[in-house]
């Protein structure tokens, strides 16, 4: 699907249960466009593996960005969060790497330091220069052959792949191993994947990038319908709002706590401190919060970073970037799931994506 296909494509994706459909009175906004990287000062570049579904996809800032961070789900895993408190000393970051392959793709940001140490890019210290790279992971060891991850050298490819052109969306990079709808288990779920958005107030733009891999549905907010969740049985077709089924009493899945997690980051060309790029990010958090269902849960390690480039020299109103970014973060989760098409491959569940099922 191409990127100006996925706003119109949202209409044709209805939410399967009569009782909500005879709900659903109005009509969705279109569905915003544009990309992480028209925040000047913004690269963004993926590595997809291609000998099971995972990868990583890498923000650049290379003449560094004040960083912040804000982890809400409860089985996160992360590298260099400490680091982005506003009380401890640097200020600036030079990558954030979203990667699959759970703890082990921590591995993915060696390779992004190694990139943009050739380049002498990183903080000063001493006889040489530290690359700042922060990172999160989720959970996709369950898409084939678990001993395959992104690495140092998939981080590395990544890197260098990076650009300012839109970044390609779905099952791509961090996206490739991402899934949806996992309440009721994984035979019930479906496809997930990365998406991206961008917004512009004046002469201030703000872009989101995530990878949805939720235990939750995602959704269309205003209307509650479900894009891609969980479905009314294994191999089903009919897809269900899980927070309405345990409602009715249908009880979860006993899943193992961080089975999912929904990682990404948001990025903004005002000049921030990094009290205010913290709280951005967990502004940020609202938007997921208005497009998954159930999110933030004992088995998501939900986590968002913050870039703040400050290319366009202006202070940043923190009400108007507030609402921004739960706009544009909520705009990213839909497309992440309108974009994302189904993988195959040996040890591969047979999840299918929004597209297929109409």
């Amino acid at each position: 699907m191409q990127r100006r296909d996925i706003a119109t494509g949202i209409a044709g994706i209805g939410l399967m249960g009569t009782a909500q459909a005879q709900a659903q009175t109005q009509a969705a906004p279109p569905l915003m466009g544009g990309a992480i990287t028209d925040v000047p000062g913004i690269k963004v570049g993926h590595f997809s593996e291609t000998r099971r579904p995972t990868g990583c996809t890498v923000l650049l800032a290379e003449d560094g960005a004040v960083g912040g961070v804000d982890v809400r789900g409860a089985a996160p895993g992360t590298r260099e969060t400490d680091l982005l408190d506003p009380s401890n000393l640097v200020e600036r970051v030079h990558a954030v790497v979203l990667t699959g392959g759970s703890a082990f793709g921590l591995d993915a940001a060696g390779g992004v330091m190694r990139f943009l140490e050739e380049k002498g890019i990183g903080q000063p210290a001493g006889p040489t220069r530290v690359p700042i790279v922060a990172s999160a992971v989720l959970f996709d060891l369950g898409m084939g052959d678990h001993t395959i991850r992104p690495d140092a050298e998939a981080g590395y490819r990544a890197a260098r792949a990076a650009s300012t052109e839109a970044p390609a969306e779905g099952s791509v990079g961090a996206g490739m191993g991402a899934t949806v709808g996992k309440l009721f288990g994984l035979p019930r779920a479906m496809k997930g994947g990365i998406g991206t958005a961008s917004a512009r107030v004046g002469k201030v733009t703000l872009g989101a990038i995530v990878a949805v891999n939720a235990v939750g549905d995602v959704i269309e907010p205003g209307t509650g319908r479900v894009l891609a969740g969980a479905r009314d049985a294994a191999g089903g077709r009919q897809r269900i709002n899980a927070a309405d089924a345990v409602m009715r009493g249908e009880a979860p899945a006993a899943l193992q706590a961080g089975m999912a997690t929904t990682i990404g980051a948001i990025a903004t060309d005002a000049v921030l401190t990094k009290a205010q790029a913290r709280k951005l990010a967990q502004m940020a958090h609202d938007g997921l919060a208005r497009a998954i269902d159930p999110i933030h849960t004992m088995w998501d390690g939900d986590t968002i970073f913050c870039l703040a480039t400050g290319k366009s020299a202006l202070p940043g109103n923190m009400m108007a970037l507030g609402i921004m970014a739960a706009r544009v973060m909520a705009a990213a989760v839909q497309r992440a799931a309108l974009a994302a098409r189904a993988v195959t491959g040996p040890g591969v569940p047979d999840l299918p994506a929004a597209v297929d099922l109409g």
